[in-house]
């Protein structure tokens, strides 16, 4: 176990090497070609509610992505994470300029005083991060376990799909029998089913 906790800490180490490779007008590129082939896939079109997120660190920025959802009139549920409890709260957010706070990650999140609470069995479709994916949809994140307690109470009709740029995705993800995976990955060359 420790090992491959190692594992993912090199793999999120070679991540950070990678983007930093990058110009910040290829990363912008990029991602402007994730959000367009999210805004083509058909399960994304067809969903009315969205679990989406506040980028941070590695994982592809989603502020334009939540920008066309709100102009598109789709409804967007952010979470808000508890760092006691390693739980989110799913939340309704109409507005990023007045409904968002900085949370305890460090990572604007939904007032909790201000936005309402969205029934996860109401979740159509959910953006998931990840810092490092493989074809399989095996998926490493923050290393915090958040997403992983959430995978599993999103209902079965729920699409799992993650954002990542193509150097994220890599041969084989280290998985512990906790990880979760996640159904679809897009990224800026193509979309990848789950084998």
């Amino acid at each position: 176990m420790e090992e491959i906790q190692d594992t993912k800490h090199t793999i999120r180490n070679d991540m950070a090497n990678a983007i930093d490779a990058f110009s910040a007008q290829e990363i912008t590129e990029k991602t402007g070609q994730i959000e367009t082939r999210l805004f083509e896939f058909a399960n994304f079109l067809e969903s009315n509610i969205s679990l989406l997120y506040i980028h941070h660190g590695l994982e592809v920025n989603t502020r334009g992505i939540l920008d066309r959802c709100l102009g598109y009139n789709k409804i967007v549920v952010l979470p808000a994470f508890n760092t006691e409890t390693y739980q989110m709260k799913l939340m309704k957010v109409d507005n990023l300029s007045t409904d968002l706070k900085m949370g305890p990650r460090k990572i604007l999140e939904p007032d909790l005083e201000s936005c309402k609470i969205v029934p996860i069995e109401r979740i159509d479709i959910a953006i998931i991060p990840g810092i490092a994916l493989d074809e399989k949809g095996g998926r490493i994140g923050s290393g915090q376990g958040f997403y992983d307690r959430l995978i599993p109470k999103l209902p079965i009709t729920t699409r799992k799909v993650s954002l990542a740029f193509e150097y994220q995705i890599i041969q084989q993800v280290p998985m512990e029998s906790h990880d979760k995976y996640v159904d679809i990955i897009i990224t800026e060359k193509r979309i990848i089913y789950k084998i």
